[in-house]
């Protein structure tokens, strides 16, 4: 059979999507993330987490309506290309890319701080370049095998925060001691109150909560791929707001009723600190693989997302089209491969600056993430205004209010990030970044005429 006659192999199914979202909701920011927001704000994170969790939904209801109005499509970068041009789907597609990239450079370097927990001694790259070659090794193999590992990593960390709630919430009931101090869940209200860093704390914790919930989209690159999309697609996104007030904000709850929030430190996560206080035999370690697993995920969730990205690219003529090629068994290895390379740079990094690389990278890659929720918002804008009634019957509630609040919501939160002095670097990296590719691809359009 010849590589062009060759198509994305539809094996994922039900029960794979469902991880898989869970998956993405579920991630580095949240297991690592949360003791930098917790810091930062206090308990009103708790709030953070429930406000951008609602508008995620909504974003992730508009690209359900966008993908679900043609199943044809690969991705959502193909609906990118119907509505705003070739231009913006070079620059989306390949923006998406760097998000990933940037994303799994955080999540591989978390699994060198974790691993220390353990091996103290163990240099920080390490960790990183073993993992991303089992995990390039795995891929390889074919897509059911990714949606096999990720229903596997996705179920450890449900259980493990499942687990947190409970307990947590047991010990704060009962007024446990726990670490010299009372569980209760009066600790979200005493230590300075629930705004203790006031408001501006509460506006700083943005950044890292909305780096807990970036790769939510992915399910919507898992359209070419999925058995029955239109049953399978609309489950996975409706379930989203079960996920962030069980995973997000009841974690959080636990978190900071049974461990004061301004004794949380930000070296090792909040979960870890949390079963560590409580006195469980080899409850911190167990915790530590969670996290570590989640961390594994997620970078496994970037070598798909990446490799699936550059073949769509590929195929829309906005990459070369060596990258689109697919092996026998349906997966677009070439594509797969020149990702991997990339990430091999966080192993450079993570050699000569260990201590800075996984603030820089995250939040770039959640700045990256924005930018791409923006345009997918403005793209479901001129979908539903070229079919006012919309297509599918999975559509965005409250359209088109819901729409435009979630726009403003986006976009502020980029102002914010440009004007807060931690993340302005990482902003102007961002910019600098969407003005490249928009070079790049006016280059690329202008020798495409001349030929």
């Amino acid at each position: 059979m010849q590589n062009n006659q060759r198509t994305l192999s539809r094996a994922l199914k039900s029960r794979h999507i469902q991880m898989i979202a869970i998956g993405g909701a579920i991630g580095t920011g949240l297991f690592l993330g949360s003791g930098s927001a917790i810091h930062l704000s206090g308990p009103s994170i708790i709030l953070s987490y429930l406000v951008v969790g609602c508008f995620c939904f909504l974003l992730m209801r508009a690209i359900g309506e966008l993908l679900l109005s043609d199943t044809s499509k690969h991705s959502f970068l193909d609906f990118v290309k119907i509505y705003l041009g070739d231009k913006w789907e070079f620059v989306t597609g390949w923006l998406y890319w760097f998000c990933w990239i940037s994303l799994a450079m955080a999540d591989l370097t978390a699994t060198g701080i974790y691993m220390r927990f353990w091996f103290p001694n163990i240099p920080q790259w390490v960790t990183p370049l073993i993992i991303l070659i089992c995990l390039l090794a795995a891929n390889t193999v074919n897509v059911r095998l990714f949606g096999e590992l990720e229903s596997w990593f996705s179920m450890i960390k449900v259980v493990a925060i499942v687990l947190l709630v409970i307990v947590g919430f047991g010990l704060a009931f009962f007024q446990v001691k726990v670490a010299g101090s009372t569980a209760g869940f009066s600790n979200l209200f005493t230590h300075g109150g629930f705004f203790p860093k006031g408001f501006s704390g509460f506006l700083l914790s943005f950044q890292m909560v909305v780096f807990a919930f970036v790769g939510i989209e992915m399910v919507g690159l898992t359209a070419g791929e999925t058995d029955k999309p239109e049953e399978n697609l609309p489950k996975a996104i409706n379930s989203l707001p079960i996920r962030i007030g069980l995973f997000y904000i009841g974690s959080m709850i636990a978190v900071m009723s049974v461990y004061p929030w301004n004794k949380i430190t930000t070296t090792s996560s909040p979960f870890v600190q949390v079963f560590s206080g409580i006195g469980i035999a080899g409850a911190a370690g167990i915790l530590n693989f969670v996290v570590l697993t989640a961390a594994i995920s997620a970078t496994n969730s970037c070598l798909f997302s990446t490799s699936r990205t550059m073949y769509a690219l590929s195929m829309g003529g906005n990459a070369s089209s060596f990258l689109n090629k697919l092996g026998r068994n349906g997966v677009p290895n070439i594509a797969l491969n020149v990702s991997t390379l990339f990430l091999l740079i966080i192993v450079i990094l993570n050699y000569f600056i260990p201590s800075s690389v996984f603030a820089l990278v995250s939040s770039v890659s959640t700045i990256n993430f924005v930018v791409v929720w923006v345009v997918l918002i403005i793209v479901h804008i001129k979908y539903r205004r070229a079919h006012p009634k919309g297509v599918s019957s999975f559509k965005m509630p409250g359209y088109p209010i819901s729409d435009y609040l979630s726009l403003i919501f986006f976009i502020f939160i980029l102002i914010y990030l440009l004007i807060s002095p931690s993340t302005r670097i990482a902003m102007i990296i961002s910019i600098v970044s969407v003005i490249v590719m928009l070079i790049i691809n006016r280059l690329n359009s202008s020798s495409k005429i001349k030929g």
